[in-house]
């Protein structure tokens, strides 16, 4: 594995849905990151495009209930809420190289057994799993691609939905939080079409306890950018 191109290039579109819903950055990474890629990876981490057939039991080395979170950033979120968590496990999925970085040093920092992280496009890894086999799924400040002309890439969408929702067990839930209220208020209208999810607080949720605060959301609060909650259960 090199310190530059630590993965190979991303894969071409999938022809059934050929729009991306992220833009893949590579960024420039510290020395303690580099060496995190290079010498946890082996043990952490794994490609979407090798996941398939998808099993968590030889991934994990347990079968417990699993939540899947999309778009983890530098990886403070799911360490915090991983490591109050154990009886879960958490599945983190990025493209951007420095933030698994930094995922992988924070987990092996905190000595945590019960996270892994997935090197691709989420809803490409989506597809591999199995119908019903998800406790829970995060997407936590996703891109909210502003510009009207980029709405069809953002990832709260219909298709995305029903897909998602498919992958969760009855009772289990979609969370999402976005700092754009624009977004917020299209992924309530998304979220409240789709059949399988109801709300249970019918409209945006009390920011929930046990999602951190992380410094992304601390900079939007600081420039005036309240944050919304949707929480959702399939039925």
């Amino acid at each position: 594995m090199t310190t530059t191109e630590p993965f190979p290039a991303v894969a071409a579109p999938h022809p059934a849905r050929p729009i991306r819903t992220f833009h893949p950055r590579r960024g420039r990474m510290s020395g303690r990151q580099t060496a995190a890629l290079e010498q946890l990876w082996p043990a952490y981490g794994l490609r979407v495009a090798d996941a398939a057939p998808f099993d968590p039991v030889g991934l994990f080395g347990r079968r417990a209930p699993l939540v899947l979170e999309i778009g983890s950033g530098m990886g403070d979120t799911t360490v915090e809420m991983a490591a109050v968590d154990p009886d879960r496990d958490y599945l983190a999925v990025e493209v951007h190289t420095p933030g698994i970085a930094n995922l992988l040093d924070l987990v092996h920092r905190r000595g945590l057994g019960n996270v892994r992280i997935a090197e691709g496009d989420a809803l490409d890894l989506v597809g591999l799993l199995p119908p019903d086999s998800l406790d829970a799924v995060h997407v936590f400040f996703p891109d909210p691609w502003p510009k009207l002309r980029h709405h069809k890439r953002r990832l709260i969408q219909p298709a995305h939905v029903a897909l998602l929702r498919s992958r969760l067990a009855v009772g289990g839930t979609l969370h999402c939080a976005t700092d754009w209220a624009e977004y917020a208020e299209s992924m309530r209208v998304t979220l409240d079409g789709d059949p399988g999810l109801v709300n249970p607080h019918g409209g945006y949720a009390p920011r929930p306890a046990h999602r951190p605060v992380t410094r992304f959301e601390r900079r939007a609060l600081a420039a005036g950018r309240p944050i919304a909650d949707l929480l959702y259960r399939k039925v």
